[in-house]
């Protein structure tokens, strides 16, 4: 018998079928390293329209998250795909490198700044650190296929960079955007420092809350300020009259200036008959406030209302007309025999949601409390909460017993004894509810004023100026985002920028030691300090003695140590990198981070931008979601669900994650686990294994001698070339449109629809036994070959190593990398084709049909597969027409020996009305060539063992195909 597999055009290629990605993928960066690949592309690029995407810089400490992960791999699908449409997109990574968390970790290695080391010491190690953290964290980045200028990141402990964050300073401060203030901030005791907005984050706290009676001065004034119903305001005469307070912080009790009331509501004048006195409440809360209490319906009674407005402070008033409370137990300012007097005020912020409807107001320690004083004037004039968190040490404290206690315990319950002891505490009772805490230590945090720099959101319209850029200049996407940072911007505080830490860029002004005011020549003096920054960095401020700068003025001036907010540092990167390097511009096009960064890099960006420029740093902001086990958990080594990105690259690829990444839905959170990344490497094993498929057979085709014209491609061919065509501009699009779920869906859907489900397993036969150079064959090829090199590129953003290997071994290819080209512009003009989609969709549709049944024959061993099988479909009149037109190639599609056409009805139904298909076994020979059973096997004599067809493509012109 001859041996007939020469003759066969049969499928090779190198490229291997396990891609072998944890242990390939470090080759190609090597090479990309080695050549200079991203250097490459900017010179490639050089003069086309710029895409700038701002990378929001990672904090430079620890290792690097899934989280990390997620973020760094959209953003270079992103501007992969923007370089593959033709921009010049570069990529500068970033960190952010100043800041406590680098404070705390140099500690631990060498001790506190100013005890065991000196302050300048102390930064050159922080610099250190940081500059190793960066080392391994770029190592990461890259290992995750993230092509950028590694060489050249911008590091906000660059010099020139801090020199150029202190320049944003100056401009901010210029443009009268900056203010200095004795304001409550949030105060992280354990750091030592103020918070910014974006450094609070929100956990549950066990807290105790207790009910605070303050006596009214003059009771017998209270009742006239009230309407009694039908007992005599006479009957109550004489008896004591208080107003209640709810409060969770007990310690903020000693700098309570006021009561705050609102004027609009309510207000109820409740008699306790066994105490016999008389309580102020908000009338809807006299029920609750009773029942916790323990004081029954009998027990009391509401004798008289009024409103807020009517007995407390309001703003057009006379102060003097006020009543006025007495403080539980903090002595006067004149002395410790006379109890302290403070204001009933009246403020918008009081609801009667809880508590009681009225608010212990203590302007020190919040800000609500800070602004309704300020409204009326009061003002305490003395902080007795030290950077710890206790109470300072004076001859009040110390009468008190509160010297030195700490707010969070001993002192909390010494001024519940205290209460007690005053006959003041009605009660108290533990209570778990949402608490601020300090983002780094997870503490409990404490509102504190002290003396500190602020961005002013109300000077020169800063807030609404923002706002506005919010609403009506800046693209959000997904579309909450704008309704996210305008609820996180709606009503914010001042912006605290100052910081009380060693390693941070330094606020570099000089206030008048009398006045406060700034140096009249603040802009000139800023920017002489810019440039002694960029010779020797922040040491150069710390370092410097003012008479340098200021002559003979020196010994007026103060000269300010604190450091920036690390949040001003990352959020002026639109100016100290941005505007600064040649090939990026402001505003850019596109800034992409996690959902948390509306409270964070988003707002600090777009609020100094404002004061900057009066406009915002971006065109387009995209939000991604947090990732979370399987469970819904957020990640957490705590509970253990942690996903370390490392070590799942080492075993299975950044492809992979890559493809997960871009499979997910990032507008939500995203769940990742183990059984997820492993269904993502089963996708990409179905994709690797159809680029496989088309590489092995365009074996042995040159696409510059052997391509076919639109016109000599059979319709089949032509169909699947259509299918590419119109999938590259859906593809674009949604890259466009950053829409990387629906890029994965739609590749993998034609990977195994159109391609594996139908046009591949039909062209096999032809792609194998026609002549080699047959037209069926070239066709067949060519559409191939514009397949392959289409799905190169539309993977390349996302499967950035396997679509390097598959442009290598690409036929003809000459080009060094997919990332060097663009989209593929080298499909045909199709020309108008009889058998358009619709009537492809159509035989789709039976063959599927046909499959099931050839399926269910096989499992009652009726055939052993297609090809032992001889199928008849009875179909009525419109499904007739549309197999006729495949007449004898009905077979191929089919891939079975024989199929018969029948008007009429027999078989077995199928889903498709009209449709019924029978199976047999087929009694005819196998071609040993094609494996096809027909009559005319071992009727040539040359060839006794084939079929007509096969001595044809051996011996003769080759077969002739008219459709597939």
């Amino acid at each position: 018998m001859a041996d007939y597999k020469s003759t066969l055009n049969l499928p090779d290629t190198e490229f291997p079928m396990r891609g072998n990605l944890a242990k390939r993928e470090p080759e190609l960066l090597k090479r990309w390293e080695e050549t200079g690949l991203y250097h490459k592309i900017r010179e490639a690029r050089a003069g086309r329209e710029k895409f700038i995407l701002h990378d929001g810089p990672p904090y430079a400490n620890g290792n690097i998250h899934i989280g990390h992960a997620v973020n760094k791999i959209l953003k270079d699908i992103i501007v992969k795909a923007r370089t593959l449409s033709g921009f010049d997109a570069p990529y500068v990574p970033g960190w952010d490198c100043h800041g406590l968390p680098i404070e705390l970790k140099v500690e631990e290695l060498i001790g506190k700044a100013g005890d065991k080391v000196d302050a300048a010491t102390f930064r050159a190690e922080c610099r250190k650190y940081a500059m190793t953290q960066v080392d391994g964290q770029r190592e990461d980045f890259k290992r995750l296929m993230v092509m950028g200028d590694w060489d050249n990141p911008y590091l906000t402990m660059d010099f020139n960079t801090e020199a150029d964050i202190i320049r944003s300073l100056g401009k901010i401060v210029e443009n009268k955007h900056v203010t200095q203030g004795f304001k409550p901030v949030n105060w992280c005791m354990d750091c030592g420092s103020a918070l910014a907005e974006a450094e609070v984050e929100y956990q549950d706290k066990k807290s105790i809350s207790i009910d605070v009676k303050f006596a009214f001065e003059n009771a017998h004034e209270l009742l006239n300020r009230f309407t009694f119903s039908e007992d005599s305001k006479e009957n109550y005469l004489g008896l004591a009259a208080s107003i209640v307070i709810w409060t969770t912080t007990p310690w903020t009790l000693p700098a309570n200036e006021a009561v705050s009331v609102h004027p609009k509501l309510e207000y109820a004048l409740v008699h306790l008959k066994e105490a016999n006195e008389l309580l102020v409440l908000a009338s809807d809360l006299v029920t609750d406030a009773m029942a916790r209490y323990g004081i029954e319906a009998d027990g009391y009674a509401v004798v008289a209302h009024a409103k807020g407005a009517d007995f407390g402070w309001v703003q057009a008033q006379d102060a003097g007309a006020q009543l006025k409370l007495k403080h539980p137990f903090m002595p006067s300012d004149a002395g410790m025999s006379q109890g302290k007097l403070v204001h009933v005020i009246t403020g918008d912020h009081v609801t009667a949601d809880s508590g009681t409807g009225a608010v212990h107001t203590a302007p020190f320690h919040g800000a609500d409390d800070y602004i309704v004083s300020n409204n009326f004037g009061i003002s305490s004039q003395l902080m007795l909460v030290n950077a710890e968190g206790c109470f300072i040490t004076n001859d009040v404290m110390d009468s008190l017993e509160l010297s030195g206690l700490s707010t969070a315990n001993k002192g909390n319950f010494r001024i519940l004894a205290i209460l007690a002891e005053k006959g003041a505490l009605l009660k108290k009772v533990n209570l778990v509810h949402s608490y601020p805490h300090c983002w780094r230590h997870k503490s409990p945090i404490i509102f504190r004023a002290t003396p500190q720099w602020f961005i002013s959101m109300s000077e020169n319209g800063l807030l609404d100026k923002a706002m506005h850029e919010v609403n009506n200049t800046v693209d959000w996407k997904p579309g909450w985002g704008k309704a996210r940072i305008e609820s996180m911007m709606t009503d914010r505080p001042d912006w605290c920028i100052s910081r009380q830490r060693t390693w941070g860029v330094p606020i570099t002004l000089f206030v008048h030691k009398e006045t406060g005011a700034l140096h009249p020549e603040t802009k000139e003096l800023v920017e002489k300090v810019a440039v002694l920054v960029e010779e020797r960095g922040i040491d150069a401020w710390f370092d410097l003695e003012p008479a340098s700068l200021l002559g003979e003025d020196a010994d007026q001036y103060d000269k300010i140590t604190d450091t920036l907010d690390v949040w001003f540092d990352s959020g002026t990167t639109h100016f100290s990198v941005l505007e600064q390097r040649e090939q990026l511009n402001v505003p850019a096009d596109l800034y992409l981070e996690g959902s948390d960064q509306h409270r964070g890099w988003f707002q600090s960006s777009l609020l100094t931008s404002v004061a900057v420029r009066e406009a915002a740093p971006y065109k387009t902001v995209l939000t991604h979601g947090f990732t979370v086990d399987k469970d819904g958990r957020k990640m957490s080594k705590s509970l253990g669900n942690v996903i370390a990105p490392q070590e799942k690259v080492d075993q299975l690829g950044a492809d992979i994650l890559r493809l997960w990444v871009s499979s997910a839905d990032y507008s939500n959170e995203m769940t990742v686990s183990d059984e997820i990344l492993k269904r993502t490497a089963d996708s990409y094993r179905r994709i690797r294994n159809t680029a496989r498929f088309l590489l092995a057979n365009l074996n042995g085709f040159n696409p510059e001698t052997d391509m076919v014209s639109a016109d000599e491609l059979l319709p089949l061919d032509a169909w699947a070339v259509e299918q590419a065509i119109k999938l590259q501009d859906e593809v674009i699009k949604a890259y466009d449109e950053y829409a990387t779920l629906a890029i994965y869906q739609k590749v993998h859907n034609f990977c195994v629809i159109e391609l594996g489900g139908f046009y591949l397993d039909i062209i096999k036969d032809r792609q194998y036994t026609t002549k080699a150079d047959s037209q069926a064959r070239r066709s067949c090829q060519t559409a191939l070959y514009h397949v392959l090199q289409a799905m190169t590129r539309w993977i390349a953003p996302i499967l950035s190593f396997t679509a390097e290997e598959m442009w290598e071994f690409t036929p003809g290819q000459t080009g060094e990398s997919v990332f060097l080209d663009e989209w593929y512009q080298g499909f045909p003009e199709l020309k108008v084709q009889s058998l358009d989609d619709a009537y492809w969709r159509q035989v789709m549709g039976i063959k599927t049909e046909v499959n099931k049944a050839i399926e269910q024959a096989r499992n009652e061993n009726i055939v052993k597969g297609s090809l032992t099988a001889e199928v008849t479909l009875y179909c009525n009149d419109a499904i007739k027409s549309v197999l006729d037109q495949l007449a004898d190639e009905l077979r191929f599609v089919l891939i079975t020996s024989s199929a018969n056409i029948v008007l009429g009805e027999g078989g077995t139904a199928t889903e498709i009305d009209g449709l019924s298909v029978e199976v047999a076994k087929t009694e005819k020979e196998k071609c040993e060539r094609c494996w096809h059973h027909t009559d005319d096997v071992g009727k040539h004599e040359a060839h006794n063992s084939l079929c007509g067809r096969c001595v044809e493509n051996i011996d003769g012109e080759g077969e002739k195909r008219k459709f597939a």
